[in-house]
């Protein structure tokens, strides 16, 4: 599946459970010798009252507590199962509710970020809202939680910064003791910003969830946007609005690419 060209493979793991090792991970994740994405969500049987729950795999294998643009496509496939237009998807990071909008498109609730330095988390107690950080001459970024770390800066040009050389570097800096994602926005109006993403252990991707939110929740803490925001990403847009309680709201396209079984030679290798 895939949400803005932020590609996943999607486990069925409620019967049989699921547990592929961080080499089994890659080798799923391999766009040479094996399916290819940027992330492996695992389904699980839910608990409580949760619909549907899942588990998420960077595609370096590590296991991490939230991947928005996944969420999202979990839930739709919850949504056509239950012929419902409503779905909770139980992730690391908690509860998700999402729904489908009457044009199809999928919303998430995906919470209160977070702009405490513990809860990022990073390493030790600085300034959220302008991060230490040094780096190529790039202006102090800003620090959110989504579930998962973000470090937000903002440029003039969003399409001049080398990603690809400074977003390995930025992904370890030593403030931030999980890693980190990496968003580079450039603001275009108060409702509209150009994103570009380094996720931790994926790389450049399409489209990141929860960096569209952490970006729209930086610049709105910094003035520079409004609570309503498109964010357009190489893969697409994604619409972020911030609710009255401060919980974000994230609405964009699912699609399935196909369906199919993996064949038991590509886990032998992992």
């Amino acid at each position: 599946m895939q949400g803005l060209g932020n590609d996943f493979v999607v486990l069925d793991g409620r019967e049989t459970p699921i547990e592929p090792s961080p080499a089994q991970v890659r080798a799923i994740a391999d766009r040479h010798r094996g399916v290819g994405c940027d992330q492996l969500a695992i389904l699980r049987a839910p608990a409580d009252s949760a619909d549907i729950a899942v588990l998420f795999h960077n595609a370096d294998g590590a296991a991490v507590g939230a991947c928005g643009n996944a969420t999202r496509c979990v839930a739709a496939l919850a949504m056509d199962e239950r012929r419902t237009a409503e779905a909770t998807v139980a992730t690391p990071s908690g509860p998700v509710h999402c729904r489908r909008t009457a044009d199809g498109l999928i919303s998430a609730d995906m919470g209160l970020p977070s702009a405490d330095w513990r809860e990022i988390p990073l390493a030790r107690a600085v300034d959220t809202l302008a991060l230490p950080v040094d780096c190529d001459g790039l202006p102090a970024p800003v620090g959110v939680g989504v579930g998962n770390p973000h470090m937000v800066f903002f440029v003039e040009n969003a399409e001049a910064v080398d990603l690809l050389r400074l977003g390995p570097v930025l992904e370890h800096h030593p403030l931030f003791p999980e890693r980190t994602n990496v968003e580079m926005c450039q603001i275009l109006t108060t409702d509209r910003l150009r994103m570009r993403v380094w996720e931790r252990g994926a790389g450049i991707t399409q489209a990141c969830g929860t960096g569209a939110c952490a970006a729209v929740v930086a610049a709105n803490r910094r003035g520079l946007c409004g609570r309503r925001v498109t964010v357009a990403l190489d893969g697409g847009d994604l619409d972020i609005a911030i609710a009255d309680t401060g919980r974000v709201w994230m609405t964009g396209p699912v699609a399935t690419a196909f369906q199919g079984v993996l064949d038991p030679s590509l886990l032998a290798r992992g």
